[in-house]
């Protein structure tokens, strides 16, 4: 083992921490640019093909970066999209970052490390941070922006060069170390593990900034919430703030398990889509689409007796037509991601003749992150973390995600020798409660 982990894993302090000499490389998932083509063809684009585990070069840090050694991580979709190479190898981001120059050119590799969650021990600071340091323990934030763009100051998001780290950025979390931006980090939460922690920054502000943000659907008191996809990564941390904000959810899900999972997140009215004939395969001409939202608007009304003045869709193609139709009269559809394919159709006369309205929403910005982590850190929400693996198993974690077989979040143990590490307020904890704390692993 290195020093440097060796000091990490003994929470060793600052002065240990800048001491220990860099491993000249370090663990991480990746893929290789020579395997791009290697799904041509194939029909079943199964990621444990692509996903490898091995040692990459450390890279050296820019003045206004973080080196983390990772503790743990998680899968996100986009780690699915990633290893298919669609729908565009992620190499070509790489290049493009490079082409902005500087310390940007060092992303483009012919190997890209993954992973756009993570929380971990700051071992190195760059010469420009000022805010953290060596020993502090952080969750790191996926929004890759660019603080000298002007309409980074606006909103994070809104920068031309906003990227998602691990996924548009070389140095990704699902390694032993990673490196990140200064503006993408948060203090991790006193009272979760390793892992806990690691499952929240993608999919928790995913969902936050689509909700509660003024960038967002800014919900109300009393709103109904359409949630597809309720036990999932983003659906069920979506439950989980409807009901904070005092806000009415309705899970769609595909299965009895699901549907107990969701219930136990707070979810008011529970609607399993294999029991309005939403389960085989999507509609496939706009007659089916309309027919589909009628049962599915029914469904809904016979529970809560109204429309649902949102919906909160990551879906994408398989629902997007259903959401533009069951959403209620001057009602939203905020969505975000399309992990069943981007392009989109929809009935446009019950859009623009209903005066509703279409909300793209992508991640969140620092104040977001921040806010929503807040929420997390008072035991106000809580997270969805349902499995976990080891570094050497996350192709098959991966695959998990990419066949739909997952509850809720799954995380990967990167430095992390095991689960239950990283609690630095037990007390805190307690109140929260295990029980609670534990809600998809039960």
């Amino acid at each position: 083992m290195e020093p440097l982990t060796e000091a990490v894993l003994a929470g060793a302090g600052p002065q240990e921490l800048a001491a220990a000499p860099l491993p000249d490389d370090y663990l991480a998932a990746h893929l290789r640019i020579e395997d791009v083509d290697m799904f041509a063809g194939m029909d079943d684009k199964d990621v444990r093909k692509s996903l490898r585990v091995g040692r990459v070069p450390m890279p050296e840090l820019a003045p206004d970066e973080v080196l983390v050694a990772v503790m743990a991580s998680s899968i996100n979709y986009n780690t699915v999209w990633s290893a298919m190479f669609e729908p565009l190898p992620t190499f070509g981001f790489l290049e493009r970052l490079a082409a902005t120059g500087g310390h940007a050119r060092r992303h483009a590799l012919p190997y890209h490390v993954l992973g756009s969650d993570g929380a971990g021990v700051v071992v190195r600071a760059g010469d420009g941070v000022r805010r953290w340091k060596a020993g502090d323990h952080v969750v790191i934030s996926p929004s890759y922006v660019d603080d000298q763009e002007p309409a980074t100051h606006g909103d994070g998001m809104l920068g031309a060069e906003q990227r998602v780290w691990g996924f548009e950025t070389n140095f990704g979390g699902l390694a032993h170390y990673t490196v990140a931006r200064a503006s993408q980090l948060a203090p991790k939460p006193a009272h979760l593990t390793w892992e806990e922690a690691a499952s929240l920054t993608l999919c928790a502000i995913t969902a936050y900034r689509m909700l509660i943000s003024p960038q967002g659907a800014r919900i109300k008191l009393g709103d109904l919430v359409l949630v597809w996809g309720a036990a999932g990564g983003l659906g069920a941390f979506a439950v989980q703030m409807v009901k904070a904000a005092g806000g009415v959810p309705i899970g769609v899900v595909s299965s009895d398990r699901k549907a107990q999972v969701v219930r136990r997140l707070g979810c008011d009215v529970v609607i399993d889509r294999n029991e309005i004939g939403l389960g085989g395969a999507p509609p496939a001409t706009p007659e089916e689409t309309i027919a589909a939202g009628k049962r599915l608007g029914k469904a809904i009304r016979a529970a809560t007796g109204e429309d649902p003045h949102v919906v909160f869709d990551y879906v994408g193609r398989e629902t997007f037509g259903l959401s533009t139709f069951v959403v209620r009269r001057g009602g939203a559809v905020v969505t975000c991601g399309s992990s069943t394919g981007y392009v989109h159709e929809y009935d446009n006369r019950y859009l623009w003749m209903n005066l509703k309205r279409v909300i793209g929403s992508h991640a969140g910005n620092l104040n977001e992150m921040w806010e929503c982590l807040r929420l997390f850190a008072r035991g106000t929400l809580v997270p969805t973390l349902a499995a976990h693996y080891p570094l050497a198993e996350v192709a098959e974690a991966t695959r998990l995600v990419q066949t739909n077989q997952h509850l809720g979040k799954v995380g990967v143990l990167c430095l992390a020798p095991e689960p239950g590490l990283g609690v630095t307020d037990p007390a805190l904890r307690a109140r929260v409660g295990e029980e609670r704390l534990n809600l998809l692993r039960a």
